[in-house]
């Protein structure tokens, strides 16, 4: 296939492409030219597997190719697969050569990830995202982990891959739920970081949602572009990278009260940032525009039932929280994102106790 123009996440010798393109699994391109060595390892999931991997599979020609397909869904980004995925690498006799690629969507990369992280310190990964979310956010930056009973991604690690290939074609079997809540990752780039692209989506959110492929390719380039430039920044989170967590303090905090898979990622970080909104500086027209914009992509506005209590309990577990203290993403303005370590106790239990009632 002709070459594809690519974004580059420029860490040093851990950069690595991002190839954003239709048809990218149909029409030749060489995956096989990024494996490490020979051996490489398929992770996918029981959804994904039948509609892709033997595409993938097809672009590895002359490759020894190994395959593990996980149960779907958030409620299994668990130890369980994670030692699944190790196991399947032992049983092969994987060497520190082989590949491990994440066929999937955000729980498919990120468990993954962790295990070509953790198997023998660490083995080269590639990402293939399939699902909005994925592609514009969680396949880039090296973000890998797992979920424990008491929190969101508690257990994982950094480990980048040496490439994202984002196949746009693969949107066409998303289920409109998952597309919608992949908006969420959309809507949240433009918040913090881009004023003219969150202008851009509230002008096209119906377009996204009827998927038209020049606004989806767009608006997946575009946020890859302001992620890659971050995690460029602040590789490891310590500094700037933590405003791509805007909405998630809230939004994990609810995924882990209902328990994992109830609502989708996406959903509770929609209903999250409507919440942080209401932390920062924003003015009532920008937060009448956040919602609004929320709402047309077909998300939720407040959080399920439940208590306050058990919302502040699963915050406290949140991974930004330094000795104790939250740490929140807020905004100043649209585009403007900054870290906020001195909001008030009070002021926190008053917007859980109005969002729960």
């Amino acid at each position: 296939m002709p070459a594809v123009p690519a974004l580059n996440v420029a860490l040093g010798e851990r950069s690595y492409p991002i190839v954003i393109a239709s048809g990218l699994l149909a029409d030749g391109f060489d995956l096989a030219g990024y494996l490490a060595g020979r051996d490489c390892l398929i992770v996918s999931n029981e959804t994904v597997a039948p509609l892709y991997a033997a595409r993938v599979e097809a672009l590895l020609h002359g490759r020894a190719v190994h395959r593990i397909d996980l149960p779907d869904g958030e409620a299994h980004k668990n130890m369980a697969s994670f030692s699944a995925v190790l196991d399947a690498l032992a049983e092969q006799r994987a060497a520190r050569d082989t590949t491990v690629i994440a066929l999937g969507g955000g729980v498919v990369g990120d468990i993954a990830g962790f295990a070509a992280a953790s198997y023998m310190r660490g083995v080269p990964f590639i990402q293939v995202p399939t699902t909005l979310l994925a592609q514009v956010d969680s396949s880039v930056g090296g973000k890998t982990g797992i979920n424990h009973a008491r929190g969101k991604n508690l257990v994982g690690a950094f480990h980048q891959p040496r490439l994202v290939l984002i196949d746009t074609d693969t949107l066409a079997t998303l289920p409109d739920r998952e597309l919608k809540a992949g908006l969420a990752e959309v809507i949240k780039h433009g918040a913090i970081a881009d004023a003219e692209f969150f202008a851009w989506l509230e002008d096209h959110v119906e377009a996204l949602l009827a998927r038209d492929a020049a606004a989806l390719a767009h608006a997946i380039r575009r946020c890859c572009e302001i992620k890659a430039a971050i995690v460029a920044e602040d590789e490891r989170e310590e500094g700037r990278r933590a405003v791509l967590n805007f909405g998630h303090t809230f939004g994990h905090a609810i995924e882990n009260s209902l328990g994992y898979g109830e609502w989708l990622h996406g959903e509770a970080v929609a209903v999250g940032m409507l919440l942080a909104a209401e932390l920062g500086n924003l003015d009532d027209a920008a937060r009448a525009r956040l919602r609004k914009l929320v709402a047309a992509a077909g998300l939720p506005l407040a959080p399920p039932a439940l208590a306050a209590a058990t919302l502040r309990r699963a915050m406290g577990m949140d991974k930004k929280a330094r000795s104790g203290v939250l740490r929140f993403i807020v905004l100043d303005a649209i585009g403007e994102a900054r870290v906020d370590a001195n909001v008030p106790e009070a002021r926190i239990a008053g917007l859980l106790s109005r969002a729960a009632g």
